[in-house]
C-alpha cells in the first residue's frame, strides 16, 4: 500500500499543478477585464467632461478599446513567449541528459524523491519504475515541476488577454453612450465602480486574499482615475481648447 501511495504522488502533483495553472489563467482573465474597464472608462469619462457629442465619445472609446486590447495581447504574447521558450529549453536539456547519461539522470531523480521525504530505497524504486513508464515526464515533474504537454502557448495567452480586456471595456463604452446626456457620467461612474468591486472581489476569491480589502482597493483606484480624467476633460472643455 505504501508503495502504491508513493507512485501516485507524481500524478497528484500534476493534478495540483493543472489546477493552479487554470486558476492563474482565470485570475489573469479577471485582471485583464479589470484593465479594460478602468482604461476605457477613464478615456470616455475624460472626453465626456469636455464634450457631450456621441461621435467623439464613440471614437475615443473604440480607439481605447482596440488599442488597449492589442497592447494587452502583445504584452501577454511577449511575456508568455519568454516563459514558453524557457520551459522548452529546460525540457530539451533534460531530454539530452537522459539520452547521454541515463545513469546520472536516474540518480538525480532518486535524489529528488529523497528530498521530498522518501527513504533512499523507496526513492530509488519509485525513480526506476517511473522512468520505465515515462522517464522524461518523471524527471520534469520531480525536478522542475513541469509537464511536457502543458507548455504555455503565447498565442492562447494573447487571445485570452485581448478577449478579457474587450469584455471589460464594453461596459463603460455602453454606460457612457446609452443614457441621456444629463446622467451619462454618473451612470458610468456607478456602473464602472460596481464592476470594479466585482472584479476585485472575484480576484481575491481566486487568489485566496482578503475580499473586501481587494474590492475596496480596486474601487478606490478606479474612482480616482475617473475623477482625474473627468476633471481634466472638464477643464479642457471649459477653456475652449476642445469642443
Amino acid at each position: 500500500m505504501k508503495r502504491s501511495d508513493e507512485l501516485a504522488r507524481p500524478r497528484e502533483l500534476s493534478t495540483t499543478g493543472e489546477i493552479a495553472q487554470r486558476l492563474n489563467w482565470l485570475r489573469a482573465g479577471v485582471l485583464g477585464a479589470n484593465d479594460g474597464i478602468v482604461s476605457v472608462a477613464a478615456v470616455v469619462v475624460g472626453v465626456a467632461g469636455a464634450t457631450s457629442g456621441n461621435g467623439p465619445l464613440l471614437t475615443a472609446g473604440m480607439a481605447a478599446l482596440v488599442g488597449g486590447a492589442i497592447s494587452m495581447a502583445l504584452g501577454e504574447y511577449v511575456s508568455v513567449s519568454s516563459q514558453s521558450d524557457s520551459q522548452k529549453a529546460l525540457i530539451d536539456a533534460k531530454r539530452r541528459e537522459l539520452r547521454h547519461d541515463p545513469k546520472d539522470a536516474a540518480d538525480q531523480l532518486a535524489a529528488a524523491y529523497e528530498r521530498k521525504g522518501l527513504s533512499p530505497a523507496t526513492a530509488a524504486l519509485v525513480a526506476t519504475e517511473l522512468s520505465e513508464h515515462d522517464a522524461l515526464g518523471a524527471h520534469l515533474q520531480a525536478e522542475l515541476n513541469l509537464d511536457a504537454d502543458e507548455v504555455v502557448s503565447p498565442w492562447h495567452a494573447a487571445f485570452a488577454s485581448a478577449i478579457a480586456f474587450t469584455l471589460g471595456a464594453i461596459l463603460p463604452l455602453l454606460a457612457i453612450l446609452l443614457p441621456p446626456d444629463s446622467i451619462r457620467v454618473p451612470v458610468t461612474f456607478v456602473a464602472v465602480l460596481l464592476a470594479l468591486g466585482a472584479t476585485g472581489w472575484l480576484g481575491a476569491v481566486i487568489g485566496g486574499g482578503p475580499r473586501f480589502k481587494a474590492a475596496a482597493r480596486v474601487v478606490l483606484g478606479g474612482a480616482l482615475a475617473l475623477a482625474a480624467t473627468f476633471a481634466i476633460g472638464s477643464l479642457l472643455g471649459s477653456s475652449g481648447l476642445v469642443g
